[in-house]
């Protein structure tokens, strides 16, 4: 691999650790926004994104609980994708990189994806339900904006887990005739 190709990849392996903090910060800041709503209410409107639920937990402790918890399983997810992103990069050969980790973990980053950008899709709809009730304030769509994005690629990423794993098929076999 040339000094160009090495240092384009370590340059977006450091990118995948910033992203990967971040996320963890972040699904960190709404956990601990999920525990003051209930032990320290007043004190919400302080923490990380402002994100008060109180009024749609006086409202309805199963609103409330749904779409926290869509929230909390959102970010949770994107986080784990990206230490998935993180783990294939650190483990990754690149001499030979069609291997049985590889395609796993790009499987896995799929499904994660596709799941991230079903349930952000479900959560939007079920927040706009909710809306015509009254009960979820209008700062809420920052979490599942991108849904669609997130489903499309879901798709490509299980595409090209496809091609690597009959790339590995091909490889093993051609290893087995040599």
């Amino acid at each position: 691999m040339s000094k160009t190709n090495n240092f384009v990849f370590w340059g977006l392996y450091i990118i995948a650790w910033l992203i990967f903090v971040g996320l963890s910060i972040e699904a960190g800041g709404l956990l601990v926004n999920f525990f003051f709503t209930f032990y320290n209410p007043e004190f919400v409107p302080n923490l990380y994104q402002k994100l008060d639920l109180i009024e749609m937990y006086n409202e309805s402790k199963l609103a409330f609980f749904g779409v926290y918890s869509f929230i909390l399983i959102i970010s949770i997810l994107k986080a784990i994708l990206f230490y998935t992103v993180i783990h294939l990069m650190h483990k990754m050969d690149l001499s030979k990189p069609f291997n049985d980790f590889v395609a796993t973990q790009i499987s896995r980053m799929s499904y994660f994806t596709l799941s991230i950008g079903l349930l952000s899709y479900i959560a939007r709809h079920l927040v706009e339900s909710l809306r015509h009730h009254g009960f979820v304030p209008d700062n809420l769509d920052q979490f599942w904006a991108d849904s669609e994005a997130f489903i499309l690629m879901g798709a490509v990423i299980y595409i090209i887990a496809i091609i690597f794993k009959k790339g590995v098929d091909i490889q093993n076999e051609n290893e087995l005739t040599v």
